[in-house]
């Protein structure tokens, strides 16, 4: 049954809302509810990573950390030199839950099962003495001149609380409750998605891997500009693509479009990205590579000899061909207008994007709550006294899911301390 009262009402049952519960008892505070308008609490816990559940990453100093996410950058400093990854490894830890890092970095359960972060919160929320109930989306909150608050609950239940913890993710819920008590809002943008070629020279090569490339982003025409007249930024990362048969994915398209979000927005999903094969080798270097293998595989056709044994074959012979230059010609027989043109595809090849990839919807988003409105050492906002906003909800993303969760754990844990600080049945 719904209670009359309660102390601390945590609204979301995800990463950040189970954290912020759990710290708050297990550093004293009593009387703490979990309402979650699902009938599955941390569902997106138990779908991430394929499953696995990439539960953060190995990046250990916060200097480093603050770097991998594009929007809340340095104002997450603060927090996260309070409780950051290893904090994060230290705490699932304790609670019987090892985490196991991969060759990229991401930390992964040693079960390789998102169920078990699942069943670990789960069992520390239920030893820690936090209630939780399932299927109660919280509607509206009245703040009580008293202090306090009412809540609203869908279907028409109503209780109150003293405190009140927003843990609603990405939900417009979240944000339309945070407006009706004073704050602001960032509006949200698709962030960390693939990017949809048109037209897709490249269809043909799907499921080659490039390691590394550099990409840039250039704005449809030199008049676009930055939303809300922002200073125009240049948007470049390097690291591994994917080739697929829609476009490009892979670590480095999903990092540019993350920092690139808001622009690309503002520019329809539509620009043209350069494209350096070579992740960075001057024309100089190149050129004499080239002019190496004219003379050391004279007698070999370009098609079988690529100019760096990394570099993929089939993306080799695609780019010989879209120079206008035969596979089968001999490298003796390679003309000086000819490597040119071959220099140029490798360091700057141009592709339309033609808008997202098709899997856009399945990754975050950038916006929220505006982090000025929130306290970060405590995550309780500046604007209502004993509401704590963390996770999602506010205006903070990272480059991969790892980064996401960390950000969860970090803002509900600190939100914990304060509320266990606030209460009175702490010790």
């Amino acid at each position: 049954m719904l209670p009359s009262r309660v102390s601390v009402v945590v609204a979301g049952g995800g990463p950040a809302g189970y954290m912020a519960a759990i710290a708050a008892a297990e550093a004293g505070a009593t009387d703490i509810l979990i309402l979650e308008a699902t009938p599955e609490p941390l569902h997106k816990v138990l779908i991430s990573g394929g499953g696995r559940c990439n539960v953060t990453h190995a990046c250990w100093d916060p200097r480093a950390l603050v770097g991998h996410y594009p929007r809340g950058g340095q104002a997450l400093r603060g927090p996260f030199s309070r409780f950051a990854t290893g904090d994060t490894v230290a705490w699932f830890g304790a609670r019987g839950l090892e985490l196991v890092e991969e060759a990229d970095g991401r930390l992964f359960p040693r079960s390789n099962r998102s169920s078990s972060v699942v069943d670990t919160l789960r069992r520390s929320a239920r030893q820690a003495g936090v209630r939780s109930m399932e299927g109660q989306a919280l509607q509206a909150v009245t703040a009580l001149a008293s202090g306090g608050f009412r809540l609203s609950l869908r279907g028409g239940g109503e209780l109150l609380s003293d405190r009140l913890v927003l843990a609603t993710g990405s939900h417009p819920s979240g944000l339309r409750i945070a407006a009706s008590l004073g704050h602001g809002r960032v509006a949200p943008v698709p962030s960390l998605f693939t990017l949809a070629l048109a037209p897709h020279p490249l269809a043909a090569l799907a499921g080659v891997a490039v390691d590394p490339v550099l990409l840039e982003l250039e704005p449809p025409s030199p008049a676009a500009q930055p939303p809300s007249g922002r200073r125009q930024e240049r948007h470049r990362q390097q690291g591994p693509l994917l080739i697929t048969h829609w476009g490009f994915s892979g670590p480095a398209t999903l990092r540019l479009t993350a920092f690139a979000a808001r622009d690309l927005r503002a520019w329809g999903y539509r620009a043209t990205l350069r494209v350096d094969w070579t992740a960075g080798l001057s024309a100089n270097d190149l050129e004499a590579r080239l002019a190496a293998a004219r003379v050391e595989q004279a007698r070999r056709q370009l098609g079988s000899v690529r100019p760096w044994p990394a570099l993929s074959r089939r993306l080799w012979v695609h780019l010989l061909e879209a120079s206008g230059v035969e596979p089968s010609l001999r490298w003796a027989d390679l003309g000086r207008a000819q490597q040119r043109t071959l220099v140029q595809a490798l360091r700057e090849s141009r592709y339309a994007i033609g808008g997202r990839g098709p899997f856009g919807e399945e990754f975050v988003t950038a916006g929220g709550i505006p982090l000025g409105e929130v306290n970060l050492a405590t995550m309780e906002s500046r604007l209502q006294a004993g509401l704590f906003l963390v996770g999602e909800l506010l205006d903070v993303d990272g480059v991969t899911g790892g980064f996401n969760f960390q950000h969860c754990w970090s803002s509900g844990w600190l939100a914990g301390q304060a509320l266990a600080a606030a209460s009175p049945t702490a010790a």
